[in-house]
């Protein structure tokens, strides 16, 4: 069983950066898919971005192509989030999970199909 906690959330201005970090611990890191999802207030949490076992595939949800920058460092059994150009939309509580892969994909992009959380991390970002 492994152990999920986010880091590096805060409050910060329209078009600035953070970089949210996810340290886990107790179990084989490198089997878990890990994903990064967000949850604004009244909303569901949704599919941010996910990297694959090996840090090699990666996916994004389109609202946060090509500003969002996920990647993993297996030795130190992390996995991190570097979000630029933040908007205000971007505000939520950001959750990490992870997940033992199966079947044809590697990637999912729905909450319920990971089975371990961190405890999430606000990251608000204001206009």
């Amino acid at each position: 069983q492994v152990r999920l906690v986010e880091s590096g959330g805060g409050l910060v201005q329209n078009g600035d950066s953070l970089r949210l970090s996810c340290a886990a611990s107790g179990g084989t890191f490198r089997r878990y898919t890990i994903g990064w999802f967000r949850q604004a207030p009244g909303q569901e949490r949704e599919f941010v971005a996910a990297v694959d076992r090996d840090g090699i595939n990666t996916r994004y949800t389109d609202s946060v192509e090509g500003r969002f920058t996920i990647s993993r460092n297996n030795a130190k059994t992390t996995v991190s989030l570097q979000m630029d150009r933040l908007k205000p939309e971007d505000t939520a509580v950001y959750y990490c999970g992870a997940r033992i892969p199966f079947g044809v994909s590697w990637v999912r992009t729905i909450d319920v199909a990971y089975e371990y959380w961190g405890q999430g991390t606000q990251v608000t970002v204001s206009s």
